[in-house]
């Protein structure tokens, strides 16, 4: 019996319907699958969230309770402040070893290699075990972020979905990113920067086909978040007070951008050396985070003893059974941000100095726990060292009497964050409309922006690659402008047009003077080799039978087998523009081989490097 049908639409509502409908209506059911991908990604990053409160919680009576064992506050109770964090990297080290290797690290890099280089496909495995590796890692005081792992799980989701709705491969990636949206939203209560982040950093396509199932993700993710904590608020929330910008202060900012781009280089650079550094230990790959959470432990002792030190004029709580730069460090954060901590009489050029320590401090924490191959994010590790220069130079302006007295130092950790998050990760929209969104508070959009512009500007001058990026790049990996991916990523290979083959083949034994027959008699730059099943092998391009015409006498004596170049890539015709033109870039030939698309190597066409050219500058024009 046929399906019910609408009367005014005329739908028929069933399978077959349904697939209609999807055929007929692609950007609808891209938008219904972003609702679903961000109410998905929404329950994920919630679970994950109670999973990681319970962890810190008994993490932290461990460390009350072992330290009360070993001695009490004093430094013999120190000595066993390592043991929780190795405790928890030996458990992520195991994980991630026995069952997902891309679970390891700050998770957003793996997203962009899946995206760049894989058309989105991430394993479903990946995001279970970033949830339980990250919540290993960051609860037990691993100096890390919630929000890596969070944006990881969307993209899983988005990715799992994706496939397995049977989404052409081209618009995977865009799911993807609906998912990494989603988690930006659910954690912050920040819907616009959700959408800024899955586009400037992680598409970089900002077409309406992108844009849209993104914002609908996206505002799904915060409406179900919204209703579960039955209230207005996020995952992570701040409870800011206003704060009260003066045009004269402008200047500071600017100042206070420079800052930041430096603190980002610092931040990215020192990350980099750390990952290298520890891919050149020679041990098993799960003692890897044990050895960086050894190194945090003890970085952490050396912390706690200098707070200690200091019982009055610092910012920095000393009665805590943990340094402030272990865990995410939001309640450091938070502490920052508040106005009235900066109010006490002994607040002085100490604590300046003090913050400037912890900034430091940070940065080492993060690449021990990172580097070493934990797991977790650098999203709240950049927040925190933002609003820890941003405090440090406010508390030296106010020491100088540059602030205006309705202003506060607490307002420049505030500026300091977007600042940051703007030089680690080249995406100053993302920066500003995140703590816009944080604050929703319209005065701070001025010193926001000013800094954040100002720290991506000269961050670019110092190093040529986000925090997001860099690793990608040291792997072989190019991340292209962003309206050259937007292009590159929907063109496939098959609406190029290609060169045809002669109809001989071209076989190694073959002899070298058949072949420079067959190449004065068509108009074929290079030649394919196949071997007795007619399967392609190698080639032999023309720039290397030029060569050999050099010393014509030689000719007779020699056989395709010895000019045929076997290291080439092949060319299928489901390939994108993106993948082809990473091929071209690695291989200095002017064609390669078109070989047939369903798994075989049957050579079919040559796909020159100029009329792949000629079809991205063709897509250009028709953007």
């Amino acid at each position: 019996m046929d399906a019910p049908k609408d009367q005014q639409t005329g739908l028929r509502f069933g399978p077959r319907g349904l697939r209609r409908w999807t055929r007929d209506h692609p950007d609808g059911y891209m938008n219904m699958i972003g609702a679903l991908i961000g109410l998905a990604t929404a329950i994920g990053a919630i679970l994950f969230d109670l999973g990681l409160h319970h962890a810190e919680h008994l993490t932290n009576g461990w460390q009350i309770w072992l330290q009360a064992k070993a001695g009490g506050v004093g430094a013999k109770g120190l000595v066993v402040l390592p043991l929780v964090p190795m405790l928890g990297a030996l458990v992520c080290g195991l994980l991630v070893y026995f069952f997902a290797r891309d679970a390891a690290g700050h998770g957003v890099p793996q997203v962009l290699y899946a995206i760049v280089r894989k058309g989105g496909e991430i394993r479903a495995k990946v995001g279970f075990v970033k949830v339980l590796a990250s919540i290993a890692t960051v609860g037990s005081g691993g100096s890390a972020g919630a929000e890596g792992p969070i944006i990881q799980i969307g993209s899983v989701t988005g990715s799992v979905i994706a496939r397995g709705l049977g989404v052409a491969r081209e618009s995977v990636g865009i799911l993807v990113g609906c998912g990494a949206a989603a988690g930006i939203s659910a954690i912050f209560n920040a819907p616009i920067a959700g959408v800024f982040f899955a586009i400037e950093i992680l598409l970089r396509d900002f077409s309406l086909k992108t844009f849209t199932p993104i914002v609908i993700s996206s505002v799904f993710a915060t409406a179900l978040t919204q209703v579960v904590l039955q209230q207005n608020e996020a995952i992570f929330l701040f409870e800011l007070p206003t704060y009260v910008f003066a045009a004269s202060e402008l200047p500071s900012f600017i100042v206070l951008g420079m800052l930041c781009a430096v603190g980002s280089w610092a931040t990215t650079v020192v990350l980099e050396r750390g990952e290298d550094m520890f891919e050149r230990i020679q041990v098993h790959p799960i003692i890897k985070p044990v050895i960086g959470a050894a190194m945090l432990g003890a970085l952490g002792i050396g912390g706690m003893l200098l707070f200690r030190s200091f019982q009055h004029g610092t910012l920095i709580p000393h009665e805590d059974p943990v340094p402030a730069f272990f865990g995410n460090g939001y309640d450091t954060i938070i502490r920052l941000l508040d106005p009235d901590a900066y109010t006490a009489d002994d607040i002085s050029l100490l604590a300046a100095g003090l913050l400037v320590a912890l900034v430091a401090a940070k940065i080492l924490a993060t690449t021990f726990t990172l580097g070493s191959g934990g797991s977790g994010g650098v999203f709240a590790p950049s927040l925190f060292v933002g609003a820890a220069i941003g405090g440090a130079y406010g508390v030296v302006l106010d020491e100088l009497s540059l602030i205006p007295e309705t202003g506060s130092p607490a307002s420049y950790a505030l500026v300091g964050m977007a600042a940051l998050i703007a030089g680690t990760t080249f995406a100053p929209m993302t920066a500003i409309l995140l703590l816009f969104e944080i604050t929703r508070e319209p005065k701070v959009l001025a010193p926001i922006m000013l800094a954040a512009i100002v720290s991506t500007a000269l961050t670019r001058k110092l190093m040529p690659d986000s925090i997001y990026t860099a690793r990608l790049r040291r792997a072989g990996v190019r991340i292209g402008t962003a309206r050259d991916l937007s292009v590159l990523r929907h063109v496939h290979v098959s609406s190029v047009t290609p060169t045809p083959l002669p109809r001989e083949p071209v076989y190694a034994s073959d002899p070298l003077s058949k072949l420079i027959t067959l190449h004065a008699y068509h108009n074929v730059p290079d030649f394919p080799v196949v071997d007795a099943e007619g399967r392609y092998i190698g080639m032999v391009t023309g720039a290397d039978m030029r060569t050999a015409l050099i010393d014509r006498e030689a000719i007779p004596l020699l056989l395709v087998a010895e000019l045929m170049r076997d290291d080439l890539p092949v060319v299928r015709a489901d390939e994108t523009l993106d993948e082809v033109i990473e091929k071209f870039a690695d291989n200095d030939v002017s064609s390669l081989c078109l070989v047939d698309a369903f798994g075989g190597s049957k050579p079919i066409a040559l796909i020159t490097r100029a009329k792949v050219m000629a079809r991205y500058n063709a897509a250009l024009d028709e953007e």
